[in-house]
């Protein structure tokens, strides 16, 4: 497979968000305004590479060699957590402002299956460390767009004469419903 194709399904083919239903509780619970959807998506875009990175070279030098496979969950949830800790202080100290914003969903990044996810899947596709660096961006940027897409649809659908039985999360889930199916569309799309 090549890398642009790799990158076109990771993101938009087979969305984490659409696609594969991972890492659906921040993409509900963030998405009410565009700039914090954009927060926490650069925030799983980092935490997704950097693991992705230190999941892959523990893996083949330290798990496989040792043949200790079976710590592999453990392992890759520890890296997760680690980095996610070190986003949480750097969002802190930098931007309280979008700190504050993400609220509980920041932590959460860590048990966000999402990241867990392409991690694992880095490995069980065998992928190439190149490969699996690919992987770790596209598919962090398909959680983006998803996410950034949905809030401009939520923020749209705020100030739109909704009934009041779909207001809030009923209409917000018929949206991320209606996405879904836009998105499926992209699954006849071969590179």
């Amino acid at each position: 497979m090549n890398l642009f194709s790799l990158f076109i399904t990771a993101s938009v083919v087979n969305n984490i968000i659409f696609s594969q239903f991972l890492g659906i509780c921040p993409f509900l619970g963030v998405s009410k305004k565009i700039d914090t959807a954009a927060g926490m998506g650069l925030a799983v875009i980092f935490v997704i590479v950097l693991s992705s990175l230190i999941t892959y070279l523990v893996q083949i030098f330290i798990l496989k060699p040792f043949e200790i496979e079976y710590l592999q969950t453990i392992a890759f949830i520890l890296i997760i957590a680690a980095l996610v800790q070190f986003v949480e202080m750097f969002l802190k100290k930098s931007s309280p402002g979008l700190y504050k914003a993400l609220g509980i969903y920041l932590p959460l990044i860590t048990t966000n299956c999402a990241v867990l996810g392409v991690v694992l899947l880095n490995i069980q596709k065998d992928y190439t460390f190149i490969e699996s660096m690919v992987n770790a961006v596209a598919t962090p940027v398909g959680f983006l767009l998803a996410i950034v897409l949905f809030a401009g649809v939520r923020e749209k659908v705020d100030s739109a004469d909704v009934p009041e039985s779909l207001k809030g999360s009923p209409i917000a889930l018929v949206a991320a419903g209606l996405m879904s199916i836009a998105f499926l569309g992209f699954s006849g799309l071969s590179i």
